[in-house]
């Protein structure tokens, strides 16, 4: 157990962790991170230096409250199918379940997006046998809607290979769009009652800029890049992401889960380290932006460690930008 945490202060110094899925569940905080371990291989734009592969839970019964950290929940060697890399995962709760959702490389190295489920928020999560059926790519993001209807959020660029599967078939040589051209939009998905298979064909997200035209692949201040994240805000849903490039963490809103939406701005200017990560959460009567820096490792080997900051709203439903360093 850790002392309480303050705001845009590491949550946890014990281990590294990274990439934070955030959810209320039994009135309790919980913090679904990825796991950031010392390596002796290369670093590169394809995250060779990211090799995590387990998962902690971590959980408060409130943000005036000291973190607990519930151990290893789920180990890449527990994984059939899987081989390497459990990078950033979210968890969910339907059908009296908890949901454990995460990427890692199959045995032929190709990323896909498996599921693991337990009968406590804290975990132990049982992994299924094989990854959901045609899933790829990394950073999944489930988001129950208020008629119960769940949707999974994925895809990141570059090591993540979303642009490996632009023809429906992973191309191992593959690159972008031409810079001109519209951007790659996160997939989704509606996930079937059971929550373990996606119950139709992942749709790209069309993310337009605010004259109704969509971001193109050279607009790396607003582009999509990683990291998806949804949640609904007085009606109106919200889709956050990494810029990746840029270090930024952006939002764009629309009226349907499945897109379009239109960009609205930034929600976290860069912070210390190669990658950004975030989720958002309400907990009682505010709501709270979860993300990682490399603050704690002072940047070496980009080792990351998850923090908080509240976040709010203006009147018309904007994002005021948050000060990741509000104390200089």
């Amino acid at each position: 157990m850790s002392e309480v945490p303050k705001p845009h202060q590491p949550l946890v110094t014990h281990i590294y962790t990274a990439d934070p899925s955030a959810h209320v569940f039994e009135d309790r905080i919980y913090i679904y991170p990825s796991h950031d371990l010392d390596h002796d291989g290369p670093v590169n734009d394809n995250g060779d230096q990211y090799k995590m592969e387990d998962y902690h839970v971590l959980s408060m019964a409130d943000l005036n409250s000291p973190v607990v950290d519930h151990g290893e929940v789920l180990h890449v060697k527990d994984v059939p199918w899987a081989s390497s890399q459990m990078w950033a995962p979210d968890a969910a709760y339907k059908n009296g379940k908890y949901y454990l959702f995460f990427p890692a490389r199959d045995h032929d190295g190709i990323f896909r997006i498996g599921v693991a489920t337990s009968s406590s928020p804290q975990g132990p999560f049982q992994p299924e046998e094989q990854y959901i059926p045609g899933s790829f790519s990394i950073d999944p993001a489930v988001f129950i809607d208020e008629d119960d209807e769940a949707y999974m959020l994925f895809g990141g660029l570059w090591g993540g290979q979303l642009e490996k599967w632009q023809t429906g078939s992973y191309v191992e040589d593959a690159e972008g769009p031409a810079p001109d051209a519209p951007a790659l939009g996160p997939r989704i998905a509606k996930l079937s009652e059971d929550m373990l298979t996606m119950s139709t064909e992942a749709l790209e997200i069309v993310i337009l800029d605010q004259e109704g035209k969509p971001l193109t692949a050279s607009n790396e201040e607003c582009r999509y890049f990683e990291g998806p994240w949804m949640h609904k805000y007085n009606g109106k849903y919200y889709l956050s992401y990494s810029t990746g490039t840029t270090h930024k963490l952006v939002y764009a809103t629309g009226d349907n889960p499945m897109g379009p939406f239109t960009f609205q701005g930034t929600i976290l200017p860069p912070v210390l380290g190669w990658t950004t990560h975030h989720s958002i959460v309400q907990f009682e009567d505010k709501w709270y932006l979860f993300y990682h820096d490399c603050s704690l490792s002072g940047g070496v080997d980009y080792k990351r460690c998850v923090k908080f900051a509240e976040l709010t709203y203006n009147s018309d439903g904007t994002i005021r930008m948050i000060d990741p360093c509000p104390e200089k």
